[in-house]
């Protein structure tokens, strides 16, 4: 029996992945290192604004209800620091804040792939909700997959990063070793996720068993998929995807 929760999903490429629930404790952790840097970030812009607030009231003595425009000001400040904290950095990190990178977990969406703009602001607006009395500890803890109150409604859940993936069994073409070299000094391999790259090594193991058309069209569209991830322009003139996927496989494997 596994101590941690798995899960499988099934992509678009209809390809079968498996992830581990990232679990309440790397969660709390998380959550605390991330409350730690937002209470910082909040409390040096709250002084700022004191300052500022207080130079306001020098400058326009006569306006009426001026500090109830400052109270108001600073409670406005204060949520969009609280929400735009968890927004910011989970949509420019594909899923992550510091304190989730500290644990060494990821918020994806349902189906596997990186959340976007829209499910970070759901989970963001609903967290002042799943903090009061508990209540995302509770359902966590209660529901299959570990969802708090904002995963349930923005349709994601929030996995481990397994960066350390067995070696597999199947072979690749020496042209694809030399390939592999030119591009972990010209691309940038480091945007390719860890689903990303099972993906393809789910593919490249399974390919012989896919029927002549099914694994064309595959192919083509995961070589597609991962040229854009790293930055690519163009694949190299006559180049065929398998080849590509290899290489990148191949490269994924030696970075760092």
């Amino acid at each position: 029996m596994s101590l941690f929760n798995r899960i499988k999903i099934r992509t678009p490429e209809s390809v079968e992945l498996e992830f581990t629930l990232a679990g309440i404790g790397n969660r709390t952790i998380a959550l605390v290192v991330d409350y730690l840097l937002w209470g910082a970030v909040l409390i040096g812009l709250l002084i700022f604004w004191s300052v500022l607030s207080f130079q306001l009231q020098q400058y326009f003595p006569t306006v009426s209800n001026i500090e109830l425009w400052i109270t108001a000001i600073s409670i406005l400040m204060t949520f969009a620091v609280y929400t735009g904290y968890f927004v910011f950095f989970e949509t420019l990190w594909r899923g992550q804040t510091p304190g989730k990178r500290y644990s060494k977990i990821r918020v994806i969406r349902d189906d596997g792939q990186p959340i976007g703009v829209a499910q970070a602001i759901l989970r963001a607006l609903i967290r002042p909700i799943d903090d009061t009395f508990f209540v995302g500890m509770l359902l966590i803890i209660l529901t299959k997959r570990e969802k708090r109150l904002g995963d349930l409604i923005a349709g994601t859940m929030v996995i481990q990063e397994e960066r350390s993936i067995a070696a597999s069994t199947f072979t690749t073409s020496s042209e694809a070793e030399s390939l592999a070299d030119e591009l972990l000094t010209a691309q940038n391999l480091n945007a390719l996720l860890p689903d990303d790259f099972a993906v393809i090594r789910e593919y490249l193991q399974r390919r012989s068993l896919l029927d002549a058309r099914a694994r064309t069209d595959l192919s083509l569209k995961l070589a597609r998929q991962a040229r854009d991830l790293i930055g690519m322009q163009d694949l190299p003139f006559q180049m065929t995807p398998d080849l590509f996927l290899e290489a990148v496989y191949l490269a994924y494997q030696r970075r760092g």
